[in-house]
């Protein structure tokens, strides 16, 4: 009984320390990456989750739910705070139609529409070509910037009363710091 409970230990601490992976909160951040190009700074990501069953049930009680992704720029100073270069932000609604019996994702003024789960959930799942930063405020001037990310399923956006007995279940969150090479692409 204990071998098999310090072998199962040591495989959960062997996925913990896998490289490019972060997780935390029922979530897990597989791909971080960045790119410069001509418009700036662009971010991509994808991440892996399941909606717990409570959010799921919620979900097709006509609750719509919230997923925010946020990335902060910043370059290094040694003398003061760090300087914020950029901070930008996406908000993306899931929720279920039970006259179409669909699944819609919303962002902005952008509506799509699913026929499973799975398939709304894909589509919030990542990001790529997310422009961050403007050229101007990535300059090469020797200095060096970092990003922090987090993604998360934003709580604050629930009815009032699933706040007050929230349960653990809507808990989706992560939240990455990471350095930039001389290229802007992260180490």
């Amino acid at each position: 009984m204990f071998a098999r409970i310090a072998i199962a230990a040591f495989f959960a601490a062997l996925l913990a320390l896998l490289p490019g992976a972060a997780r935390a909160d029922g979530i897990e951040l597989a791909n971080l990456a960045t790119r410069r190009v001509e418009d700036g700074l662009e971010l991509s990501f994808s991440t892996r989750f399941e909606l717990s069953h409570a959010a799921e049930e919620a979900l097709h009680k006509g609750v719509p739910l919230y997923f925010v992704a946020e990335a902060n720029v910043l370059r290094n100073r040694w003398y003061w705070r760090d300087a914020r270069i950029s901070r930008v932000e996406r908000t993306w609604r899931l929720a279920w139609q039970p006259l179409t019996r669909q699944y819609r994702v919303s962002m902005g003024g952008l509506h799509q529409s699913f026929q499973t789960l799975d398939d709304a959930l894909d589509v919030l799942r990542g990001q790529s070509g997310w422009r961050i930063a403007e050229p101007r405020d990535i300059e090469d001037s020797g200095s060096s910037y970092y990003i922090e990310f987090s993604y998360r399923l934003d709580v604050s956006q629930l009815p009032r009363p699933m706040q007050i007995g929230l349960q653990s279940g809507f808990a989706l969150n992560i939240d990455e710091k990471r350095s930039f090479a001389a290229d802007f692409t992260l180490k």
